[in-house]
């Protein structure tokens, strides 16, 4: 028998944890028994790729059983995989699982209604006892003994259903559905870790988790419906992590709900990571900021530039919308703990607003956005409340005015303080904060132009309204197109003459701080370094190496190297030299050297 485990990441970088960790613990469990675990592959595609695909690899891998993790970035997908897939292959039993089928089992029963049935919750215990009576009775009639679980003594088979037996306790009827579900969650160190074989995750984010569950009861979240908060034991934690260090992966990410929940167990991991430093893997935390104890701080401190990036969820700086979700927060305490580690220069930080909230009108949303502008996160998402399904806050649709899509992310459309017209204008605002601050291409020319407006929200909505009667919205622009379309629109609003020569050359600064571009753009003008300048000041760098002085220019006495690794520009009075050997690991820009 075969058992094939789908998944439908967003991205080809990610990676999905949950069906690597199902197949992890059977295939243990089997062994444990000194039994031989079924056949389990894992299937990995994106929702970028086409569904022909992906149903036609699916189909010819010839699978008994299916089992699909479902989210709300891939259940229109899933459903329509499920749909295709009981037409050409209706032997197969087709197994659900993932919050989009745990928290809705009527809305789950209508849109896969001839499935076989839905795993409920966490998995990987539910998915073992799913497995072992399929060995025992199901379509490959295996001679196996039901092997007993440590943590759950194994039933007996009780009755036989269409598709499968029902094993007790973990399945109960509903509609034409089997859901299973375990009683009782396993220990955080009886999770198997599904990284051993590291070849079946290169170029890919490596998904890990020290804890589950969440202190919080956020009312839009799915974790405020769940009871419980488990950590792995430290010893296991860092044996785990130094197996990503040894092999120097790129980059590891908590999934963690709130890492720092738990103070010793935040510092003494954060502790682990600073002594045993590689140089080179990056650790992304979820976490809440206003809890950042001193010790803590000082210990992120000191980490190595780029070793760590955390992202702190704000949602809202009104305290009357956080006391309605449930989600109170020192607003103040967060403020002082940003620039403090801002200052430090050395940790990305990216910090989370949601539009849609309740109590959070237009103006009060301007208000939250520029308060958590003013802290200059490497990152500001500009995110839209998604209405959960099973969550407390779908509970307060009619009482919010809450209205929301139908169709997954199921993301709001208006409420009773901000209408469907406002979220497109908040949209737009969205795009602009992406394409012109997230991506920390215009940090220099952004800090100028945001002096000619009243405020930051002031500028990007103006930004907005600029692009849209210019014709920009809906076309797709080059790196050297939105540089000239920021520039025009500086020349438009910013009505000193000093100020518009300050934000080009500012706007050229962030051009030669990101790439090692060698055909200048004509909306720059002519480059300004004389000609003779430039020879006698490479020629003597080729002897000197007074300013490229790196190990990595101990050997280059040849000029043109040097030229092709660098670029020399004259802003105002003053020559700059961007050394393109040398990067940012917070930023991604490049060191850029003022000549003296």
């Amino acid at each position: 028998m075969k058992f094939l485990l789908v998944a439908l990441n967003a991205k080809y970088i990610h990676s999905n944890l949950a069906v690597h960790s199902l197949k992890e613990y059977c295939v243990r469990q089997f062994q444990k028994a000194g039994v031989k675990p079924p056949q389990i592959e894992i299937a990995e595609y994106t929702i970028n790729q086409p569904l022909a695909k992906i149903l036609a690899d699916i189909y010819e891998r010839k699978a008994d059983v299916l089992f699909f993790s479902c989210y709300i970035w891939n259940r229109r997908e899933i459903e329509q995989l499920v749909r295709d897939l009981q037409k050409i292959s209706p032997d197969a039993d087709i197994w659900l699982g993932g919050p989009e089928v745990s928290f809705d089992l009527p809305d789950a029963l209508e849109a896969f209604a001839k499935a076989t049935g839905i795993i409920r919750g966490e998995g990987e215990k539910a998915f073992f006892r799913l497995a072992q009576a399929y060995a025992n009775h199901g379509l490959g009639q295996a001679d196996e003994p039901l092997i007993a679980d440590d943590l759950v003594e194994a039933q007996q088979m009780l009755s036989e259903s269409d598709r499968l037996l029902k094993v007790q306790p973990l399945h109960l009827e509903t509609g034409s559905l089997i859901v299973v579900e375990a009683q009782t969650l396993l220990p955080m160190d009886a999770l198997p870790f599904p990284y051993d074989n590291l070849a079946d995750f290169t170029n890919r984010i490596i998904y890990y988790e020290s804890s589950r569950g969440c202190p919080f009861r956020c009312s839009y979240c799915l974790s405020s419906i769940e009871k419980s908060l488990r950590f792995k034991s430290l010893d296991l934690v860092k044996r785990q992590l130094a197996f990503f260090l040894a092999h120097n992966v790129k980059q590891v990410k908590f999934i963690d709900r709130t890492f720092n929940c738990n103070h010793d167990h935040a510092l003494a991991i954060w502790q682990y990571l600073k002594e045993h430093d590689n140089g080179v893997t990056n650790f992304h935390f979820e976490i809440a900021g206003e809890l950042l104890a001193d010790s803590e701080l000082g210990l992120l401190e000191k980490m190595r530039p780029g070793q760590v990036q955390l992202e702190i969820g704000v949602q809202s700086t009104h305290e009357r919308t956080l006391a309605e979700i449930n989600r109170p927060a020192d607003f103040g305490r967060l403020s002082q703990v940003v620039r403090r580690l801002k200052k430090t220069g050395n940790i990305h930080i990216h910090l989370d607003l949601i539009a849609g909230l309740p109590f959070e009108d237009m103006e009060r949303f301007k208000h939250s956005f520029n308060e958590v502008f003013s802290l200059r996160p490497h990152q500001l998402q500009l995110g839209f409340l998604k209405v959960l399904k099973g969550s407390p806050l779908a509970e307060h649709c009619t009482a919010y005015g809450l209205k929301y899509s139908d169709a997954p992310p199921y993301e709001v459309l208006e409420t009773k303080w901000i209408s469907y017209g406002q979220i497109l204008q908040l949209k737009a605002v969205e795009e602009m904060v992406e394409i012109y601050y997230n991506s920390g291409q215009y940090t220099q020319g952004l800090e100028v132009l945001l002096d000619a407006f009243e405020n930051p929200f002031a500028f990007f909505e103006k930004l907005c309204a600029w692009h849209q009667e210019n014709g920009l919205t809906l076309l797709h622009f080059s790196r050297n197109q939105r540089y000239e379309h920021l520039l025009r629109f500086g020349e438009r609003y910013i009505a000193e003459q000093p100020q518009r020569e300050r934000f080009q050359e500012a706007l050229v600064y962030d051009y030669y701080s990101r790439d090692n571009e060698k055909n200048r753009p004509e909306f720059f003008g002519a480059a300004r370094v004389e000609k003779a300048f430039a020879k006698a000041f490479y020629s003597e760098e080729a002897r000197q190496h007074r300013h490229l002085n790196g190990p990595q220019y101990k050997n280059i006495t040849d000029p043109r190297v040097l030229r092709r690794l660098t670029h020399l520009e004259k802003l105002g009075d003053a020559y700059y030299l961007f050394d393109y050997t040398r990067r940012n690991p917070v930023t991604g820009n490049v060191d850029a050297v003022k000549i003296t």
